[in-house]
């Protein structure tokens, strides 16, 4: 049956492990895989504009032999003049993969429904599961333990609109990795309550856990992981949600905030605005593991395709 990977627990725990480690094998030798050779052709369509995203997987594909082909918002007839399931039939009978980043995750969904081929989400309102790899990626390349996975009992703390979806995200995938995640955000700005449940069960089960807190404070101490996103998610209103008045003001990331943790690192997944979510010394100083989590967009991307075309 053909896999596809449209949210961060689409993968079991012990499959999400596998997925890492062939990320870092292909880390460590970049050009040693070719499940593309063809070359095959995968097909990846941007509704929203990227620069790591699209640099990582057009890099990636190459790397594992294939061939990209950019689709930009506009020039498809992909859910306008044609509908999504219609769409996929079409690319099924030529494209290795497809990968999507857009807005519903509901369309996404219904790609893969009609598709023989994987289906891969590269961002969505409710979901960044591609960015959550190369992030328990970086984690455990720089905090990994003696834990099967190298990640479990970790614990990582995200501060700011715990209702996006880096949010659902790392509630997921870090539950998923038997992580602790901790979310301060403030009221009014918390994670789904479905997403959270699903979260809280997949921890339940891997001997982790999910808590929400206003109470940044918190959240930090003694975290192996400080993480952040920006204030205003891509395509969202930003009326009230940027600038001095923003509610995420208190869930800075900065230097007293990394004092009160366990001499966490640092992530965000970019791009960042210094002095807003995160303050420029924390982002450039030497907790910060932020450009090693961008380059493992490219080599966790890589992993997860080779995985899902092993699974076909």
């Amino acid at each position: 049956m053909t896999r596809h990977f449209l949210r961060d627990d689409d993968l079991a725990p012990g499959e999400l492990i596998e997925v890492l480690d062939l990320a870092a094998e292909l880390k460590a030798d970049r050009f040693s895989a070719k499940p593309l050779a063809g070359p095959q052709t995968v097909a990846v369509f941007f509704d929203k504009t990227s620069t790591r995203t699209r640099i990582s997987f057009a890099t990636g594909i190459a790397d594992l032999g294939g061939s990209p082909l950019i689709i930009d918002s506009g020039a498809s007839q992909l859910g306008h003049k044609e509908s999504i399931a219609d769409t996929a039939h079409v690319l099924e009978r030529q494209v290795a993969a497809i990968v999507w980043r857009t807005y519903a995750q509901s369309g996404l969904e219904e790609m893969a429904d009609n598709s023989s081929v994987p289906v891969v989400n590269a961002l969505s309102d409710d979901f960044h599961p591609c960015q959550l790899l190369a992030d328990l990626l970086t984690i455990r390349e720089h905090r990994g333990n003696d834990s099967a996975g190298g990640l479990a009992g970790l614990t990582l703390s995200y501060f700011g609109d715990g209702a996006n979806n880096m949010a659902h995200s790392y509630a997921l995938a870090g539950a998923n990795a038997g992580m602790h995640v901790r979310i301060a955000a403030p009221e009014g700005y918390h994670p789904d309550a479905g997403i959270l449940a699903d979260a809280e069960d997949l921890a339940a089960r891997t001997g982790g856990s999910v808590s929400v807190t206003t109470d940044p404070a918190s959240a930090a101490s003694g975290a192996d992981a400080l993480v952040t996103d920006t204030w205003v998610s891509m395509g969202q209103d930003s009326a009230g949600r940027a600038g001095g008045e923003s509610p995420f003001a208190p869930y800075q990331v900065n230097a007293a905030r990394l004092a009160e943790s366990a001499d966490a690192i640092v992530l965000h997944c970019l791009p960042a605005y210094r002095g807003s979510e995160i303050t420029a010394d924390v982002l450039d100083g030497p907790n910060s593991v932020i450009w090693d989590e961008a380059e493992n967009r490219l080599h966790a991307q890589k992993g997860l395709l080779a995985w899902l075309l092993a699974k076909r």
